[in-house]
């Protein structure tokens, strides 16, 4: 009897719909687990799949682990994965309004940031990003504290960095760094390590909590703490697989896009506080650079940068009117 009842209970199972499966949503990035912007993108995920009451499974590959930091915005935009994440200066010359952030010491104040994902200029940002084949679906500020990392004594003035071969970001920044004397090769942060380690290149810029996260401490010793840019990491989707979403999943994305957008704030805050000292007890040179030291460096960095960036450019126009306005 025991067995009829339970092939009976079987056959019915079997009769009965299954249980929709959640929507599989792979997403990539190059952080390394540590860096504190990493632990917010965990964060996010949690949240998407709570507030979509698990019709997403959301699937965090960090550290370059299912596709390398070059390739994640082509690898969604063609739908190879879902999702991914990237730096905005890795928008290069396919969408370069995304590094007017990168403007040197232009844009340090924190209240830019808090206005960031509901603002015309982020929304105008989403369109071009759009046209460039993702939707944009969260906005991750990751610092406005940077440092100029090199061995022997920390960078201070213009002239110090005359001749050394420099970890670039952005052709814009890239060519305030040829101002100042030195030779930027832009790379990604997953690959700056072992180019100081092994003499490709003599310093690099980062930000300082990564500074921290990724050990550049055991590679260099003399780091200068400047206001020289601001990065954001964002996340985005392949359209056609947003679009296939439900309303209750969009709105989910929505949803905690905006509360991660608060999560980084506080965690980047906190870590660039942090990252100095952090870099002291590691036993490295460690510089705080004076407003005179940063006005010195921004009277030969500036200029290179906007003359770059593309003076008379429509978007770029654009976009710095909306950025006025904030």
């Amino acid at each position: 009897m025991k067995y009829i009842a339970t092939a009976a209970l079987g056959a019915a199972m079997l009769a009965a719909p299954a249980a929709q499966a959640a929507t599989e949503m792979r997403c990539s990035h190059q952080l390394p687990p540590a860096h504190h912007i990493a632990k917010v993108v965990d964060r996010w995920a949690e949240e998407v799949e709570t507030l979509s009451e698990g019709e997403i499974d959301v699937q965090i590959f960090g550290a370059d682990s299912l596709v390398g930091a070059r390739e994640n915005i082509v690898a969604t935009a063609k739908g190879d994965i879902e999702c991914a994440f990237s730096l905005n200066f890795q928008w290069g010359k396919t969408l370069p309004i995304m590094n007017v952030t990168v403007a040197p010491f232009a844009f340090g104040d924190i209240e830019i940031w808090k206005k960031w994902p509901e603002s015309e200029a982020a929304a105008f940002l989403e369109e071009k990003l759009l046209e460039k084949g993702v939707k944009n679906v969260v906005w991750m500020f990751q610092t406005n504290t940077s440092v100029f990392t090199t061995n022997g004594e920390p960078l201070v003035a213009p002239e110090d960095f005359d001749g050394l071969k420099f970890r670039g970001l952005t052709p814009p920044f890239d060519a305030s760094f040829v101002a100042l004397g030195a030779t930027p090769t832009a790379m990604p942060g997953s690959e700056v390590y072992q180019a100081l380690a092994t003499g490709v290149i003599d310093g690099a810029i980062t930000d300082v909590a990564a500074a921290v996260s990724r050990k550049y401490y055991e590679v260099q010793d003399a780091f200068t703490v400047v206001p020289v840019l601001s990065a954001y990491l964002h996340g985005y989707l392949n359209p056609e697989f947003y679009d296939g979403l439900s309303d209750k999943s969009k709105e989910a994305l929505r949803e905690a896009g905006l509360k991660a957008s608060g999560w980084a704030i506080e965690a980047s805050v906190e870590a660039g506080a942090a990252g100095p000292e952090q870099l002291r007890e590691k036993g490295v040179t460690v510089h705080i650079a004076t407003a005179e030291e940063n006005a010195a460096l921004e009277a030969v960095m500036r200029p290179a940068f906007d003359k770059a960036f593309g003076e008379g450019d429509a978007d770029s126009a654009k976009l710095l009117e909306l950025l006025g306005k904030m």
